[in-house]
């Protein structure tokens, strides 16, 4: 799997690094801070630096401490996200070494790759709901945390409406008021003359502040670094919360409103990769755009019942529309382009919901934190298409031709002024789990079993009449263990199934009708087995993982779309968090991946490994306050990931890239009021490279990196 002795290298300071941080007197006394487990509504507390906390949702469970949890995962804080800039969650998560960004097929859906499978960005949680986020989207300033989850999830949280989730999972936790009030106004100016207004509004009031209300209003307008690329984006997020002795309860509710005009889109190769054009290009055509509309929310609750059984109760919901108009490109290696219009309509609505109840108990000399939950979610999505001539029209590259708009009347589903039901999806889903606890909480032994029903139903675009349909049940177990033989070292292991829902038929594959376009297949379900290790030095810490995660793979083969076999991907993963010293702060690791397709139909890509998976990748991220000037902080990261294949055949591929990021930021008082000032540039070099290679299994689009781009933003607090 390792073929470069730099990357040994790399790997090797990383886990030095792990091995060698000392813990000082107030890390030690860190490591004392109560972490409330089990939760579903509290947070865990931040890390030493701020940049992570010391725990994260872990499904059914609640929220759990790092160290207890046996599986890896990351939870990136707010302070993060708002010192980084971050425009949305996958700005958030190219700090992740697990986690690559790339795009949806053939749209602007940000789409994430853990650990070599995708994750829809529709198939993240939000305080543990699906479905009930932004699908194309979603703005940073919503969320107070970005949590991500390694490994099959089907056990933990059900199977992804969506369709993916194998490699992990992304859990958002809404924003909360503090315990502090809190008024900040925020005014940026980023790419050419893209402007940014925010405002962060929190309260908490009542007896002991047990009630808190946060509001956020964010405003977006004008062009990117990307040329002739606009965009306009309104935010508003609302969230309360109760904090009761007994009784928790939050309520948060969201509305966003994103449209670009002239969005860059990806580019599909036509056998060798194009060179990449300018960072900065924009080859799309001037009358394109995506737009939508979200409107979302959800309310979970909690109460202890007594000393020892909580019950819980979550809803949520969303209403999401979505109107573009595009032109998917194919290109020569040669630069030149040929591409057809695309538009469609959607509106989604999603009603989602989670009860459950734990109970803490002792049976001798064993402890036991048993768990029962259910969960259902259900989806009504509208849609119709619209398609010009697959003969198309022509252009470059690297001198883009813009063209008159041509007529959408070629190969036409549905009513794009009135889209009919298309899909309609129901997952329902029933949990028991027993958490055991030996040896005064060093050894936990975790077993667990969901029920599963799934339903999947598709309509004819323009009849209504359905197409397919698909209802089963599946058994999804887990077992995991977790050793803790000291404070601060925690090993662990961990057996559990991903399952996802049948994918349906696309209408086209390439510019290539598909003749079952609208079948549902059956369910693919995924198995995991890993070992770890983390360490938690109070100030510093880090995971280091081996994992094997297969999964049936479904690609169209003689214009037919079906279930050709499976992908199996072998890794290692290390992951470092925390202060190295005081001031300075280190966030980062390495991941390697061994991807392998198997059981191939006619044994033709056998031994081949999946499109868009590269071997290697690596982040890492250094903050350092300087003593010198009191309130200033300089900042670094460099991104890496190695060649990816382009086809699926692995004769054509894509070259490794890095990215180095650097920003500043000076904190300080004016008229007694505090004041950050932040500057930040993304892609210090300029470099021009394509960064992803599909993403949507089988599809090997590519996705053009951003140039240069400088952010500058200052907050005041009142």
């Amino acid at each position: 799997m390792v073929r470069s002795t730099g990357r040994l290298a790399y790997a090797a300071s990383i886990l030095a690094l792990m091995a060698a941080a000392p813990a000082t007197a107030q890390e030690t006394a860190e490591l004392d801070e109560i972490v409330v487990t089990g939760s579903q509504v509290r947070l865990a507390p931040a890390y030493a630096g701020g940049q992570v906390a010391r725990g994260g949702r872990v499904g059914l469970f609640g929220v759990q401490d790092t160290m207890d949890t046996p599986f890896a995962s990351t939870s990136y804080t707010e302070t993060l996200i708002r010192d980084q800039q971050a425009l949305s969650i996958g700005d958030v998560l190219q700090n992740d070494p697990t986690v690559r960004v790339s795009k949806g097929f053939g749209n602007f859906q940000e789409l994430y790759v853990i650990r070599g499978f995708p994750i829809y960005s529709d198939d993240m949680t939000y305080n543990g709901l699906y479905g009930v986020l932004p699908r194309q989207f979603v703005a940073a300033e919503l969320v107070e945390r970005v949590e991500v989850f390694r490994g099959a999830t089907a056990f933990l949280n059900g199977a992804a409406p969506g369709g993916s989730g194998v490699g992990g999972a992304v859990n958002l936790t809404p924003k909360r008021a503090p315990t502090d009030p809190l008024t900040r106004v925020t005014a940026g100016l980023s790419g050419q003359s893209e402007v940014y207004l925010a405002a962060d509004v929190a309260r908490r009031f009542g007896q002991n502040d047990q009630y808190g209300v946060r509001l956020n209003l964010v405003r977006r307008d004008g062009e990117s670094a990307v040329d002739d690329q606009d965009r306009e984006l309104t935010v508003v997020g609302l969230g309360l919360d109760r904090r009761g002795e007994r009784a928790r309860v939050s309520a948060d509710f969201g509305w966003q409103d994103n449209h670009i005009d002239a969005p860059r889109p990806t580019v599909t190769p036509s056998g060798a990769v194009p060179a990449a054009p300018s960072a900065d290009a924009n080859f799309a055509q001037p009358w394109t755009y995506t737009d939508e509309q979200q409107l979302f929310g959800a309310v979970r609750g909690e109460i202890d019942l007594n000393d020892d059984v909580t019950a819980w109760v979550a809803f949520g919901g969303r209403n999401g529309k979505e109107d573009n108009v595009l032109a998917n490109l194919t290109a020569q290696a040669d630069g030149t382009l040929s591409a057809y219009r695309f538009d469609n309509v959607r509106e989604d609505t999603v009603w989602s919901g989670d009860v459950g109840v734990r109970a803490d108990l002792t049976t001798g000399p064993v402890g036991h934190r048993l768990v029962a939950s259910a969960a259902q979610v259900q989806l009504r999505s509208e849609n119709a298409y619209a398609f010009s001539s697959f003969s198309g029209f022509a252009s470059d590259l690297y001198n883009p031709v813009a063209v008159t708009a041509p007529t959408p009347d070629f190969f036409v589903g549905g009513d794009l002024d009135d889209p009919t039901v298309t899909e309609r999806v129901k997952n329902t889903s029933f949990a028991l789990a027993d958490r055991l606890s030996f040896l005064d909480g060093r050894l936990l032994a975790t077993v667990g079993v969901r029920y599963q029903e799934i339903e999947t139903r598709s309509y004819d675009y323009n009849t209504g009449a359905v197409l397919s349909v698909y209802e089963s049940d599946a058994t999804t177990p887990a077992f995991a263990l977790v050793y803790k033989p000291s404070a601060m070292v925690s090993l662990y292991a961990n057996y559990a199934e991903a399952l996802i829902p049948g994918q349906i038929a696309p209408a086209l594959s390439g510019a290539t009708p598909v003749e079952n376009a609208g079948e549902v297949l059956s369910p693919f379900r995924g198995e995991q087995a890993e070992v770890g290790i983390k360490y938690d030095g109070g100030g510093f810490g880090g995971t280091f993982s081996v994992f094997r995660t297969t999964l049936p793979s479904a690609y169209v083969e003689d214009n037919v779309f079906a279930a050709n076999g499976e992908q199996e991907n072998r890794g290692v993963e290390a992951s470092v968090y925390g202060e190295l010293s005081p001031g300075l702060r280190l966030l980062g690791g390495v991941t390697w991946l061994d991807a392998e397709l198997k059981r191939t139909a006619g044994g033709t890509m056998d031994g081949k490994s999946p499109i868009g998976v590269p071997e290697f990748q690596g982040n890492l991220n250094l903050e350092w306050d300087m003593p010198q000037v009191a309130g200033l902080t300089l900042e670094g990261r460099v991104v890496h990931t190695g060649g990816q294949p382009v086809s699926a055949d692995n004769t054509v591929e894509l070259d490794a890239w890095t990215r180095f990021d650097a920003g500043v930021r000076y904190a300080f008082e004016a008229s007694g009021r505090p004041m950050t000032v932040r500057a930040r540039v993304e892609n210090v070099a300029d470099e021009d490279q394509w960064v992803a290679v599909g993403g949507y299994p089988g599809a090997n689009y590519l996705t053009l990196g951003a140039p240069r781009t400088l952010s500058l933003s200052i907050s005041a607090e009142f």
